[in-house]
């Protein structure tokens, strides 16, 4: 992985177009200008990393530190990284890298096949989100009180 720039907000945010693209249209949410947008207005370079495969952009993962948990956010893979393990060794090596005795929170579509992925590493269910299309996931029991994404 490498720290994210600022000219990497283009690409990623096509990415995320692309990834949950299936998902939203499921969902009836589908719009890739919505999508983009979302995306732009969130990223935090910051917070970001580039994930590289065999020399290659394989996509982009997020933690973003808030006083009571860790979000994990734009976290996509292209196509070509897809189906390796490679989310598995991103996710894991991204929650042993941030852990700071605060849970990590991150949020998935509704019927998401990625939630399995989450499962694996530790994540339990614990609300739907008020937009209606997210469901919050936590590594521990985490103040829910706030029902609402950041």
């Amino acid at each position: 992985m490498r720290p994210a720039i600022l000219a990497d907000a283009q690409w990623m945010a096509d990415l995320k177009a692309m990834a949950m693209r299936p998902d939203l249209e499921r969902l009836g949410y589908w719009d890739f200008n919505w999508a983009r947008e979302r995306f732009l207005d969130t990223y935090v370079v910051e917070n970001t990393s580039v994930i590289v495969l065999d020399g290659q952009i394989a996509g982009c993962i997020a933690v973003r530190p808030e006083s009571d948990a860790l979000w994990i956010e734009h976290f996509y893979l292209y196509p070509h990284a897809q189906g390796q393990g490679l989310g598995g060794d991103v996710l894991e090596n991204v929650m042993r890298t941030h852990h700071e005795q605060r849970p990590f929170m991150l949020a998935i579509d509704r019927g998401s096949a990625v939630r399995r992925l989450y499962e694996r590493h530790g994540f339990t269910y614990q609300y739907d989100d008020a937009n209606g299309v997210d469901q919050i996931f936590s590594t521990a029991a985490a103040n829910t009180t706030d029902r609402t994404s950041r």
